[in-house]
């Protein structure tokens, strides 16, 4: 994050709000290296930051408005007033943070309005977290301009709150959790339940690797109704199974639960068993120095997600195809799913070649061309001015 982006965001709050603002705040997107859909059951995941984020001025009221302006939102300023935030009262984009703010009331803090200026580098709808971002920058600016002094979970499960319970959006933890607690160099070994995380070395420079990002252009809504209902699946197998979630069930008690559950149940809790082994594997392979091992790992966690969890589509399951038979060394969609991204793990020299074979098979299929960007292990969020 440059000092040029601090500056953007600066003149940008003297243009709508007038005056200086208190200070300027970073939360990126993020990238999951494996481990999905498996944070709402309790799970483990790999996610990374990108540098890709949100960057926002603030500075705060003593009337009780916050008002919220964007650079991707048009010429409006959405004014609300604090004391009447509640889910469904806000619309659109200022919804997630709006209800940033209304969770941090909720557990009971003196927090007030505040005007915020903000522009995002992260791709909506690619899988990356956008919203994730949006919430955990104005959680960490609050943080600062209230202080709050909130630990990094305490951020993580206000914002996760405010996605879930204000924009209606049942996600777990694991986007938010990224956000604020990745370091720059490091995957963020996640345990789901305790938040407890690990910071796992990820340099793939060093050996001879880079990891991309393909986005196909195909953007989710994950408040349509289908994540609730994976969510909803996998809470009623672990009621059924007589477990808390089905981070408890590990492998070798897989085949007896699958045979007790009904047959509608059983491909959501075979990939969550084996996404949360994989992160496990994941884990090994990078703290034994063996990046180049994650390929594998990543178009077999590909493949459950397309056959059991069903949330992959036809220009994902290309992307991933046209990768692997380029050279990748392995590639799986990220993300929630119905589209979005997918993930390559390449050798350095092979980058531009991959990348254009997936450009040319989706070109072949009719589809627009995916943008390319490279996934670079960043800082998490925080103040840079």
């Amino acid at each position: 994050m440059t000092a040029d982006a601090a500056g953007a965001v600066r003149d940008g709050f003297r243009r709508v709000h007038g005056g200086s603002p208190e200070g300027v705040w970073a939360a990126p997107g993020r990238v999951n290296l494996i481990g999905e859909h498996t944070d709402y059951n309790d799970g483990f995941a790999l996610p990374m930051a990108l540098p890709q984020a949100v960057v926002l001025a603030a500075r705060r009221r003593g009337d009780g408005l916050l008002r919220l302006h964007s650079a991707q939102g048009g010429a409006a300023t959405a004014e609300l007033r604090v004391a009447d935030l509640a889910p469904g009262a806000t619309a659109g984009w200022a919804r997630y943070p709006a209800g940033v703010v209304w969770a941090l009331r909720e557990r009971g803090l003196a927090v007030g309005g505040a005007d915020v200026y903000l522009d995002s580098t992260v791709p909506a709808g690619a899988g990356l977290s956008s919203s994730a971002a949006l919430e955990c920058a104005v959680a960490v600016a609050y943080d600062g301009l209230y202080g709050l002094g909130l630990a990094r979970p305490e951020l993580a499960r206000a914002a996760q709150h405010a996605e879930n319970a204000y924009a209606g959006v049942p996600c777990g933890v694991m986007d938010q959790m990224a956000s604020v607690c990745c370091t720059g160099g490091h995957a963020l070994h996640l345990d789901s339940r305790s938040l407890e995380v690990r910071q796992v070395p990820f340099g793939l420079g060093g050996h001879g690797l880079r990891l991309l990002v393909l986005d196909t252009r195909v953007r989710h809504d994950l408040a349509d109704g289908a994540y609730a209902a994976l969510r909803a699946g996998c809470e009623r197998a672990a009621g059924l199974l007589g477990l808390p979630a089905l981070r408890d069930l590990d492998g070798a008690g897989l085949p007896s639960a699958l045979a007790a559950l009904p047959g509608e149940l059983v491909p959501l809790v075979r990939h969550v068993v084996t996404e949360n082994a994989r992160v496990d594997r994941a884990v090994a392979e990078l703290a034994a120095g063996r990046p180049e091992a994650l390929g594998p790992l990543l178009t077999e966690g590909h493949a459950s997600l397309r056959d059991d969890y069903g949330v992959s589509c036809a220009e994902t399951d290309l992307a991933v195809a046209a990768a692997v038979a380029a050279g990748a060394l392995g590639a799986r969609m990220t993300g929630g799913g119905f589209g979005g991204s997918v993930i390559a793990l390449v050798r350095a020299g092979e980058a531009a070649a991959v990348a254009g074979a997936v450009a040319e098979a989706f070109a072949a299929a009719g589809h627009a061309a995916p943008a390319v960007l490279e996934a670079v292990p960043s800082p998490g969020a925080r103040r840079i001015g």
